[in-house]
């Protein structure tokens, strides 16, 4: 087995469309969060807005990210609307560390108004970090079943998503998870929205967790936008 591995799912305050405030609020959470990994939500560095443009990974306004990274030894798996094939456009998770940013996944399942200003993933992904394999995962992707069995085919030891919900939805996200930890026996982390967004959530569910192998709550932020929830996996 790989050593204990610190991770932390973080809803830093969102300042619509702008990447430079909410990378600054990123880096603060990573400085905050004391773990090896950081999680955060949906589409996290401008907000849950659909017709935000790209980031690209060699964007200047993740300096700051970069920099906690590097002063931390962390690796953030960050929201990001993001560049595909052709002229296509992707609900992206950007892995960051010390040195860059790359794409290290594409939102596979679409819902709401996502498909009108999105296309999806070509296929599951994970990241492998000390000897730990975190399979990737953005909101509904948690809700279908496939998209699990098919990201734990890769063999993951935790399974990792970014979400936006509303309040009252907090209760699927743990359903879901639990679902996900017991059909794989993996670790499970959710670092959902906090604070009002575009797309029609006024507000939205905080209450980033993450779950045991077994199902149970080991760790749980509060609602409110700021809130970092760290558990030493292993």
């Amino acid at each position: 087995m790989p050593q204990p591995l610190p991770v932390a799912v973080a809803q830093p305050p969102c300042v619509p469309y702008d990447v430079a405030a909410n990378a600054r609020a990123h880096a603060a959470a990573i400085r905050a969060a004391d773990a090896r990994v950081v999680v955060f939500p949906e589409l996290s560095l401008t907000g849950y807005e659909l017709d935000a443009p790209v980031v690209a990974t060699d964007d200047e306004r993740l300096a700051p990210v970069v920099a906690a990274c590097a002063d931390t030894g962390a690796l953030a798996l960050v929201g990001a609307p993001v560049a595909g094939a052709g002229d296509r456009r992707h609900i992206g998770v950007l892995a960051v560390d010390g040195a860059a940013a790359r794409v290290a996944y594409r939102k596979m399942w679409l819902g709401g108004a996502e498909p009108a200003h999105f296309a999806p993933g070509p296929e599951p992904a994970v990241v492998e970090v000390d000897g730990w394999r975190l399979g990737l995962a953005v909101c509904k992707d948690t809700g279908v079943p496939r998209h699990a069995a098919d990201t734990a085919a890769l063999g993951i030891d935790a399974y990792v998503a970014g979400a936006v919900d509303r309040p009252e939805e907090a209760g699927v996200q743990d359903e879901r998870a639990r679902r996900i930890a017991a059909d794989h026996g993996v670790w499970v982390g959710i670092a959902s929205f906090a604070g009002a967004t575009g797309g029609g959530y006024a507000r939205t569910a905080g209450r980033s967790r993450i779950w045991s192998p077994q199902g149970r709550v080991v760790v749980a932020a509060g609602p409110e936008p700021g809130a970092v929830a760290r558990a030493v996996l292993g």
